[in-house]
């Protein structure tokens, strides 16, 4: 009997390059099952002018590099002709599109373009837009069922499904078109236990995709996830409201860690099929573990000290968790402060720490000598250029390797996006006509007390503002203009920038 034919589709933005456990996972789930997994990965198509990575050496947040010296470059043909090209010659059984709200557009348009629905090829949507935004997707021609939870085990029970040629009444966490037209939501099953499920499938992707500048340098990557969900509440961040999705059911919550016997076995299972130089360790905050954990794990990853990164929240950081990182041979660690205003950031962020916390964890990463990337969000609704100069003036207070400004995104599900639309600032149903906007992009919403162009101007200008003698502001202050002579300044001031901070 012919294997089932499963083909993965990840409309990814240009040259993001961190491999996506989701799609691996699923993958792995798959196989597992008995399936044949093909993938179509968008990240290696030139749909932009310009990579994030790039629009974020211009704004000096990272260092220059050049991914071309490890052998990645863009695929010089139409993304939409190859795509098409791999439906028709690997004639699947089912096509998955994993999206954010950042790709839900392009995936959308490479099905249809693709002429699915014409050759009779299933789709199923899910990932982190499609929890929020279900009953918008499932009306959408091209779309067939929506995944709604946690996506390995409804894969794996769709594919049986139609495999055997029943219904899908009894498949968690599916929302799907029935054949008189209407539109069946099932049960949201539990969370899953992630230490049960299988390690995953990066096969499926390119050589080429391994490869991420870190910081000006090339690294072979191997993204590894220590647990699933986040303990806090931020409210631009849709983790609260995925815990909200699970509220009513029994079982396991939604954040779960992996334990460190799994964590180990995993590591030594993928580095045994890859060779790899550096580790990215995906947790929203590493550092949530208990400290007798993160001891746990330094002993046990003392076997395989590979160079890795990762990242944390305020609360969290201790001198010997710091100690430990450092021993374990951690390369650099990325934190948020988000805003420097500590009742705006408490008020709007629902992020608890202060200042001064702020001020004494970077005196402990730099006392250990870890290399910390500091976030940042501007364009906050509500926000002031006043505000903004507040987190400007708390990152001028800290010793940094590297500062991030973005843009902030009223994210679909986030209790800031219900805020931005009760204000007025957003509009937001219409996915496919809506303006798009991504933390690196601009900003997306019409504010009163501030407009975008400012906006635009400070993020290209945020790190300026940060790391330079405030006796250059007056010449930072003409580089926030979008014009010819703010263009001008702009590469002077960043000229003598990276002569001074990243040389």
């Amino acid at each position: 009997m012919e294997q089932f034919k499963v083909l993965l589709v990840y409309p990814n933005l240009m040259l993001v390059s961190t491999l996506p456990n989701n799609i691996a996972l699923l993958s792995a789930c798959l196989k597992k099952d008995g399936n044949d997994v093909n993938l179509f990965d968008a990240t290696l198509y030139c749909t932009a002018e310009k990579s994030n990575d790039e629009m974020r050496v211009e704004r000096m947040q990272v260092r220059r590099f050049n991914i071309k010296e490890q052998g990645v470059s863009l695929k010089e043909s139409n993304i939409f002709s190859d795509f098409k090209n791999i439906v028709d010659s690997y004639q699947p059984d089912l096509i998955g599109v994993t999206v954010v709200d950042d790709t839900v557009r392009m995936g959308l348009e490479l099905i249809h373009k693709a002429e699915c629905r014409q050759k009779g090829i299933p789709v199923i949507i899910g990932g982190i837009h499609a929890y929020f935004n279900a009953e918008y997707l499932i009306h959408n021609n091209v779309v067939d069922m929506v995944c709604i939870g946690e996506g390995e085990e409804t894969l794996v029970e769709v594919c049986r499904c139609l495999r055997n040629k029943v219904t899908f009444k009894d498949v968690p966490n599916l929302l799907y078109k029935k054949n008189d037209g209407s539109v069946q939501k099932n049960f949201i099953a539990p969370p899953l236990d992630i230490n049960k499920l299988p390690f995953e499938d990066f096969s499926i992707f390119e050589e080429q995709r391994f490869y991420r500048p870190m910081q000006g340098k090339i690294v072979k990557t191997l993204p590894l996830n220590f647990d699933r969900g986040c303990p806090y509440n931020c409210t631009f961040c849709d983790a609260p409201a995925i815990k909200n999705i699970y509220k009513h059911t029994k079982g396991l919550p939604y954040f779960r860690q992996k334990t460190i016997p799994r964590i180990y076995e995993e590591i030594k299972f993928q580095l045994d099929q890859y060779e790899i130089n550096y580790m990215y360790f995906n947790s929203e905050t590493f550092l949530a573990m208990p400290l007798k954990k993160i001891e746990e794990f330094a002993e046990m990853y003392s076997e395989f000290n590979l160079p890795f990164w990762c990242q944390t929240r305020i609360e969290t950081v201790s001198d010997k968790k710091i100690k430990l990182l450092k021993e374990m041979n951690c390369d650099r660690i990325s934190v948020g402060i988000e805003h420097g205003n500590e009742h705006f950031r408490r008020k709007i962020l629902k992020k608890n720490f202060t200042n001064a916390q702020v001020v004494k964890a970077f005196e402990i990463f730099n006392k250990n000598e870890i290399k910390v990337s500091v976030n940042n969000i501007i364009g906050f609704p509500d926000e002031t250029r006043e505000l903004i100069f507040d987190t400007i003036k708390l990152n001028r207070q800290i010793k940094v390797d590297s500062v991030n400004g973005f843009i902030f995104q009223p994210y679909t599900g986030t209790e800031l996006e219900k805020y931005c639309i009760e204000k007025g600032y957003y509009l937001s149903p219409d996915i496919m006509s809506r303006e798009e906007g991504t933390p690196i992009g601009e900003s997306v919403l019409n504010m009163p007390q501030i407009s975008k162009d400012e906006l635009n101007g400070l993020l290209r200008t945020f790190v300026l503002y940060v790391k330079m003698p405030e006796s250059y502001y007056p010449k930072i202050k003409k580089a926030e203009q979008l014009n010819k002579e703010g263009d001008a300044v702009l590469a002077e001031l960043r000229d003598i920038f990276f002569e001074k901070f990243f040389n």
